[in-house]
């Protein structure tokens, strides 16, 4: 007899588990899916918006149809507005995101390898200052960012947006975690006993064995820099070098005042925000297959 209350109890934790585990997973399916429905909900709205007329725009229901469908129209209005000053923007997001990103993949990796296997006076202090950065917004260093690039004469370059944009302490704290995990020190005393140096075993051997983890940095600061608004705001004066952040929010201002037809605008800007997200889902798409296969290749060896 008291052998069996063990027995039960163990049957009644059975029973349990498999209930808490697919309440657990509804419950996770639900919260799933009202993240799916907030971020898709401003696409959808995107995507119909930009079929419609200027007058469609205001006069029907947000995630409905116009009466007319007008995105060729719109995209020929984007495209021919103000000279197509419009390309000369994508041009320019699409160059200092992929300097931004490459930047911050090359150099992240380097820091976090440097963090994760060197052992040097004040590596903790410094890791933790890097720590630190993560939790200052952006927004706060623009302003002391720009009174340096002012100083270097690099207000109103390009090279004002990039090279801050090559800074990713996210990136650096990722890659030493990634580093430490992916990067055998056994492997990396071998090629040190064969005469290697530590760029040659840099470059040949922990480059190869992070490449996820690069692809991760820099896709974040692609989209990071992407999307950045206020550092260009600040540092570009001309409007030859503004991305396309900069440069929908100028035709958002002109049309908001209303006068001399710049109402006429608000569709183009819409329009103009749909064909500014495509850039950002080649960049995932091209990188996925990179990005899956090495993971899987780490997860073999």
């Amino acid at each position: 007899m008291m052998s069996a209350t063990p027995d039960i109890a163990t049957f009644d934790a059975a029973t349990r588990r498999p209930g808490e585990r697919r309440r657990s997973r509804i419950i996770l399916t639900l919260l799933l899916s009202l993240f799916l429905i907030y971020s898709f909900v401003p696409l959808i709205y995107l995507v119909l918006s930009s079929t419609k007329t200027n007058g469609d725009l205001f006069a029907t229901f947000g995630f409905g149809l116009g009466t007319e469908f007008n995105l060729w129209q719109n995209l020929s209005d984007l495209l021919t507005r103000d000279n197509g000053i419009f390309m000369r923007w994508m041009f320019n997001s699409v160059v200092y995101s992929t300097a931004a990103g490459l930047g911050a993949a090359i150099f992240a990796t380097a820091a976090g390898y440097a963090f994760a296997k060197f052992k040097f006076v004040g590596r903790k202090p410094l890791f933790a200052l890097v720590l630190g950065a993560v939790m200052i917004p952006q927004t706060a260093l623009v302003v002391p960012i720009f009174l340096l690039l002012a100083l270097s004469g690099l207000s109103d370059n390009p090279l004002g947006v990039i090279l801050p944009s090559m800074i990713s302490p996210i990136g650096v704290y990722l890659m030493r975690v990634y580093i430490e995990q992916a990067v055998d020190d056994e492997l990396l005393d071998a090629a040190r006993i064969d005469g290697a140096g530590e760029l040659v075993i840099f470059r040949a051997i922990v480059l190869r064995l992070v490449a996820p983890g690069m692809v991760t940095v820099a896709l974040l600061s692609f989209v990071g820099t992407w999307n950045n608004y206020f550092l260009p705001l600040i540092v570009l004066r001309s409007q030859d070098y503004q991305p396309i952040t900069v440069g929908l929010a100028t035709w958002y201002q002109l049309a908001q005042q209303g006068g001399g037809g710049g109402q006429v605008l608000f569709s183009i800007i819409i329009t103009g925000a749909l064909v500014s997200i495509i850039p950002v889902i080649a960049a995932f798409l091209l990188l996925q297959r990179f990005w899956q296969g090495g993971l899987t290749a780490g997860s073999i060896k």
